[in-house]
């Protein structure tokens, strides 16, 4: 497929009935073994991992330039829609998305950092010029950290809040809106009633509602972001831990690499 139709399936996958999950991953290995699980349709980096690999905390920290060079490596890696998590543009989301769209990603996340609303609105149409100029289809994941950064406000207050600026991305040209957080049942009810059915994404954390529940809910994607990377290095750590001890590796290890 082209980029632009990778582009085109994956806004497909977004708008589909079926709730879209998709298994982040950190460079090109772990995105090719995830590739050929059944029933992965597209994938999704992680900019937390991303950055862990190279050695960077999360919030930016990596260079750009590198951080494209990662994800481009993924993306032509695989066959498959591969969606960039690209934190809040690295200072200019516009040129951000079009580096990416030429290094083969078809859609991205983009973070609100809950700056001023008419700031945040302008890097999402940023986005969207961008996808428009190069002739993709870009699936923009319009993130508010409405809840991230919600410290003891009150939930109805940080739902609204949510729901106010999910609604200005969409009306912006983002395609869904990815609202991080542990949430309940209720806080995913009116964040789908608020912004719409099928069109809000949410993170799998510990302790977060089960897929098929969010499916029914009317979610329309679920990613797990760092936490991919955090079961592969727990099972790493406690590997290294048998290995010092009966020194065998398990039985059933694949060649996966």
């Amino acid at each position: 497929m082209t980029t632009a139709e990778k582009a085109a399936e994956l806004r497909r996958l977004h708008t589909a009935p079926e709730l879209l999950v998709v298994v982040n991953v950190w460079d090109v290995v772990s995105a090719t073994v995830v590739a050929e699980v059944p029933g992965t349709t597209a994938l999704a980096t992680a900019s937390h991992s991303i950055a862990a690999t190279f050695g960077y905390a999360d919030g930016e920290q990596i260079p750009r330039d590198l951080m494209i060079d990662m994800v481009g490596r993924i993306a032509g890696a695989v066959d498959l829609p591969v969606s960039a998590d690209l934190e809040a543009g690295y200072g200019d989301a516009g040129e951000t998305v079009r580096r990416a769209i030429g290094v083969g990603i078809v859609g991205a996340n983009l973070e609100d950092q809950m700056k001023p609303l008419p700031d945040a609105v302008a890097a999402v149409a940023a986005v969207v010029e961008a996808g428009e100029a190069e002739g993709v289809p870009f699936v923009l994941n319009a993130r508010t950290d409405a809840f991230l950064k919600a410290g003891d406000r009150e939930r109805r207050d940080v739902i609204a809040d949510a729901v106010e600026r999910g609604r200005a991305f969409l009306d912006a040209g983002a395609s869904c809106v990815f609202v991080p957080g542990l949430l309940d049942e209720p806080t995913v009810t009116a964040l789908v009633e608020g912004i719409g059915e099928r069109k809000v994404s949410v993170i799998n954390v510990p302790g977060s509602l089960p897929t098929a529940r969010l499916a029914e809910l009317g979610v329309a994607r679920v990613s797990f972001g760092p936490w991919t990377q955090r079961a592969t290095l727990t099972y790493l750590a406690g590997l290294a831990q048998n290995l010092y001890g009966e020194g065998v590796l398990p039985e059933g290890v694949r060649l996966l690499n």
